[in-house]
This record gives C-alpha cells, structure tokens and sequence, in this order.
C-alpha cells in the first residue's frame, strides 16, 4: 500500500533546514501581517468551490490521505457546470434536438406520427431531474471519501486559515496546511442592459423559460449563445445571434471549421449578424424589446425586435471578495489568479485552479488541474498540455477540437499538412442521414506529429477524445491512419483526414 503524506510532510521531508520549516508553520508573514499558524491545524486541504475542480480536487486529496474539507456558499454542490450550466444546458440542447426530429424528420425516416406536441414543463423537469441526481451524487461521493463539506461563503484569512460565512449571521474559522481557490466564474454583465432573468436573461435564465419566446435574440454567437440559442430554435422561437465578430464559435476555432458550422446552423433557421455589436435595449408597451445593432464596419444602425433577449457575452473569474486583496495575491488584467506551474499563487500554501486562472473556462480542464495541484500537494510530479484539452460545442452537428487552429500555425510559421474528410461520404453518417460536418487534420508538414483536429459531425464531442489521446502522447497523423477502426463508424472519418493528411489522398473521397 502507497505510503501518503501531507502537504507540510512532504515540504519537510524534502528540506534540508527543517527546523527553521517547522518554525516558518507557525508564523507568516505576509505584507507586514503576521498570521499564526498551527502545526495542529484542522485540515491538510480546504477546497473554496464545488464544482467540477473542486469537487474532483476534494475527492482526489481525500483518497491520497489529506484530511479534506470543501466549502460551498450555494445550497447545492457542483458550482455552475452541474447547476446552471454544462448539466442542465446538455439535457436541453438533447432532448430539444429529439423533439426537432421528430417533428421535421421522422416522416423522412419512414415513421409516422399523427401530432408532435411539445411539453415544455415535462422537459424542464428532466432537466432538473438530472441535475438534482448529479449534485447529490456528489455529496455521496464526499460521504463514501470522507470529505467534511462546510456549507457557506468561504474566504481566505490568512495563508493558513479559512474563514465561512454562514447563512445564519455564524462563522466558522478553519485552520489549514493548504487553501486551493476553485470558486469559478460568473456571468459577464452587459454595460447598459440590466438582467431581470424574465425577458431579458442570462445563460442561467435561459435554461428555466416558462414559454418558447416567438422571437430571440442572443448577444454573442459564442459557445454558450450557440447552444442556448439552438435549443430555443428547435423548440419553436425564432432566433438572431448578434456576434461582435465576423464569426461563429468564439475566440481560437478554426475560420473554416467556423463557417461551415455556421452554414449547418442558418440551414437550421438560425439568423446571424456578424461583425455587429448591440448598443441597447428598450423595453415596449406590450411586453416586447427593441434591441439597438450597429454594423462594426459602416456604423448602421438597425432595431430588431424580440420576446426574450439572452446576453451571452461571455464568463468572467470569481476572485472578488474572496480575500485576495488582503493578502497580495496577484492577479492579471483579466482578474485571474496567477499561479505557477504546480497551481501556487505567490503564498506557497494557497493554490488556484480552473476558472480562476488562465485558460479556457472549462470544466474538464478544471478537473484535471485539481488532480495534478493535488498530487503536487502530496510530492509528485506536475504537468498539463492545454494544447490537448478538448473543446466541443454540443450543437447538432457538433462541433469539436483539440489542438491548433490553421490561423495559429500560420501565424506561429509552423509548416503544416491538411487531412480533410467530408461525414457525407462516410457510411455511418450516410445511413444515419446525418452527413452535416467534415474533419480536419493538421499535422506538421516535416514530422506528420499531428498539430490539430477539428471535427463537425452529430458524435464530435465523443470522437474528438481519440484525437486528444493521440496529440498527448505525440501521434503523427499516419500513426492514427493505421489504426484499424470499426466499420460502419463515423470514426472512419478521423482515420480517413488522417491518412490524407499522411499520404495526401484518403480513400473513401474523390
């Protein structure tokens, strides 16, 4: 059995002054304060935040021997990913996507249904049933791992002390070897525009509509605003995605995977008004919006009209009020927590991951952040390669990467090969009428060692994981090429762009 050791185990174990070690955990000081300390403190890790990092973090320190605790200032564990946001939005953009099928498809597919009718309420309850499954999943994880859950406003006190704010007007001050900082991010507010979560909604208000809005306008075609705003096409609104830039997708997507994602959208009865940006919002006397667009490039103004209006304009850290000031741990312009490469701020006993520090906001990289801080905690080795964590947008079709974009390799003068497969010619997606997408490979053009992947197709949120798989362990395109895959699959497609890629020619494509 692996012998485990606290963090402060592990710190003096591996000094060579471990008395004066001994002496610096009793005291701190930090911007001329001092903080006491305790060699008998309360927990080896306090985990600030729920959700995917935290919880995984707090779960990972319990099973290495750490005593742990997690504080959580909402009622329900998670954070926003299993509360109000990747859980619940998936549930919707699913069974929105079912309800779209069987009322535009079926009839093509050979299946006859008198009346399909949508039960709005219905499907918000299988939403909420999946999201009150998950998040008391986890609180039977804590149980079964002996993680102390500490319900309340958790705030940095020192570098070795925690205090929680309770809902009753209490505090509890707990003292900890290590402080980890998981507390995610919030909704960016929109300048001039006031959320009241009714007719003019955040991603949060979006997902509890009590009626599909005729009209709908989203701010952003971003990830967030794509997905929220397909659901309500599916299920009836008409809806505009008013988007600053010239494309879809967000920041970092490749151009050409961008534009065609875009066509399989519009194709769908999705509007877009690119490279525009929205300068207000009125309400009117019956209940509707007029929302203000100015064109970027000729200054055109224009109002369009709608029910609901959904600001997706993007995330922003939580890192305010949480004690950070006090202390004088840096953070960026965008507010993130500077850590270093082990997730250490500049007080070595407080870390920070996920959301609150740099990177894409996603919850799986949060996860494997709260792992590897974690495990760095207890004297191993830390590493993460951002450049292999997957994105995916859980449209239909899906829309997944991993990797480079062709516009980076351009501008960092990496030379580089092009694999391209379209789903229309692969036998999966032809019998599955479901041949929206292609896949891209980009290897490099010297090595083949394979660069980027994207792939539009209804499974590449599933797929784009065995591309994440080859990049980690440095693949080259002909390594995948050759790798015998099921038939019929749409992962033919990937070994198909990559043997293209490889040799130049796929084989089931002109």
């Amino acid at each position: 059995m692996q012998k485990t050791y606290s963090a402060a185990q592990v710190f003096l174990k591996s000094s060579s002054n471990k008395s004066a070690l001994k002496t610096a955990l009793k005291s701190t000081t930090v911007l001329g304060k001092n903080y006491a300390t305790s060699t008998q403190a309360d927990a080896d890790l306090v985990v600030i935040g729920s959700g995917p990092g935290g919880y995984v973090a707090a779960i990972k320190a319990a099973q290495l021997g750490l005593k742990t605790y997690c504080v959580e200032k909402n009622p329900t564990l998670g954070g926003t990913c299993l509360n109000v946001g990747c859980i619940p939005s998936k549930s919707l953009l699913n069974n929105s996507h079912y309800y779209h099928v069987a009322k535009k498809e079926f009839a093509d597919r050979g299946i006859k249904c008198d009346k399909v009718e949508l039960d709005l309420t219905k499907m918000m309850k299988a939403k909420s049933d999946s999201v009150t499954g998950l998040t008391n999943g986890i609180a039977t994880l804590f149980k079964a791992n002996k993680v102390n859950r500490v319900d309340g406003f958790g705030s940095i006190s020192g570098p070795n002390q925690v205090t929680v704010s309770k809902s009753d007007g209490s505090k509890e001050v707990i003292t900890t070897k290590n402080i980890m900082i998981a507390t995610g991010s919030e909704v960016t507010p929109f300048p001039g525009i006031e959320i009241d979560e009714k007719t003019i909604v955040s991603s949060t208000g979006a997902l509890s509509l009590k009626e599909v809005p005729k009209r709908m306008v989203v701010i952003g075609a971003g990830v967030i605003g794509v997905e929220l705003g397909s659901v309500w096409q599916r299920l009836g609104s008409k809806v505009t995605a008013v988007e600053f830039l010239d494309h879809i997708g967000g920041m970092g997507i490749d151009l050409e995977v961008s534009k065609q994602f875009q066509k399989s959208l519009t194709k769908q009865g999705m509007e877009f008004k690119l490279g525009h940006k929205v300068t207000g919002a009125a309400k009117q006397p019956d209940g509707s919006l007029k929302v203000t667009v100015v064109n970027n490039k000729t200054e055109k103004k224009e109002d369009i009209e709608c029910d609901v209006l959904l600001v997706c304009v993007g995330r922003r850290p939580f890192t305010n009020g949480i004690g950070l000031e006090q202390l004088g741990i840096k953070r960026d312009e965008k507010n993130r927590i500077i850590v270093n490469s082990r997730f250490q701020t500049g007080i070595p006993s407080i870390y920070a991951i996920g959301d609150v520090i740099h990177g894409p906001m996603l919850a799986h990289k949060a996860e494997d952040e709260g792992i590897f801080a974690v495990e760095g905690i207890c004297g191993s080795a830390v590493h993460i390669d951002y450049n292999c964590v997957p994105s995916v947008i859980y449209t239909h079709p899906e829309v997944g990467w991993v990797g480079k974009s062709e516009e980076q390799l351009k501008q960092e003068g990496i030379p580089y090969k092009i694999g391209k497969f379209p789903m229309m010619a692969n036998s999966r997606a032809k019998t599955n009428n479901d041949t929206d997408g292609f896949v891209k490979v980009l290897s490099h053009k010297e090595t083949d060692r394979l660069l980027g992947v994207y792939i539009v197709a209804s499974c590449a949120g599933e797929l784009i994981n065995e591309a994440a798989l080859a990049m980690e362990y440095g693949a080259a395109a002909e390594d995948v090429a050759r790798v015998c895959h099921a038939h019929p699959t749409v992962s033919e497609a990937l070994r198909e762009a990559c043997l293209a890629a490889y040799c130049g020619k796929a084989i089931n494509s002109i």
